[in-house]
């Protein structure tokens, strides 16, 4: 459900579960967060993507049925986790609809690009759970105040309001969109670049990011004993 390939240099990670829309399970999550480890600092950059309609549609909720909320927040961040402890450009390269957990990891990536059919989407709240990887923290760096507006509207962006908003950061031709994502790594790592330094000073406070990490490990800990999380997945899987 996760091919790794390597272009040019760069790891380039793809999802490729499109018949549940690249829905993210627990192992696909630890899996995810080893191979952006195992590559985070012996390439020039990676590329995460997804195959079919979507990017990802985030937590599988019919595998989470049942399952401790708290452990899978936590598996979340540790994908955030390991992007930020790269020592390389990460790009997210944004082939279709993004949701919930899988559009929150992609707000510690270095860029986002998308295609004309990329979307965001923030269900979270109407479903009864918690927001994760520290997008606390990183949606508002993004966005601002519009942050809490797009959380409690459990918002669904089009790409070009995500382009306005700064969710993204360029839209380009489906068929470039690899090309797009990997020239942007090759852009930022070219040979006397001091890329690596600027990582370390411009990328998201590691202490102000564990920190959120903390906060929302908590708030799912207050949905999950509600209640109202696990109504909401079954209301979800029931559908």
């Amino acid at each position: 459900m996760i091919e790794v390939t390597e272009r040019d240099e760069v790891a380039v990670v793809t999802l490729t579960r499109p018949e549940k829309l690249n829905a993210l399970t627990a192992a696909m999550r630890r899996r995810l967060a080893a191979e952006v480890r195992a590559h985070g600092r012996d390439t020039r950059g990676i590329v995460v993507t997804g195959t079919g309609r979507a990017f990802s549609a985030g937590e599988d909720l019919h595998e989470a049925v049942g399952q401790s909320l708290v452990a899978e927040v936590e598996s979340f961040h540790d994908m955030t986790r390991a992007v930020l402890e790269t020592r390389v450009p990460v790009v997210a390269a944004i082939n279709g609809l993004a949701v919930g957990g899988a559009a929150e990891w992609t707000l510690c990536f270095d860029a986002r690009i998308g295609t004309p059919a990329a979307e965001y989407f923030f269900p979270e709240n109407h479903i009864g759970l918690s927001i994760s990887n520290a997008s606390s923290y990183l949606l508002p760096r993004l966005v601002g105040a519009r942050a809490l507006r797009l959380v409690l509207d459990s918002a669904r962006m089009h790409a070009e309001d995500a382009l306005a908003m700064g969710l993204l950061d360029e839209i380009v031709a489906q068929e470039s969109l690899l090309e797009a994502a990997i020239a942007r790594v090759h852009r930022w790592s070219a040979p006397g670049t001091a890329t690596t330094v600027h990582l370390d000073l411009l990328r998201p406070s590691r202490e102000q990011v564990e920190r959120a990490f903390a906060a929302e490990t908590e708030a799912a800990k207050q949905v999950e004993e509600s209640g109202i999380a696990q109504a909401g997945i079954a209301r979800f899987t029931t559908r």
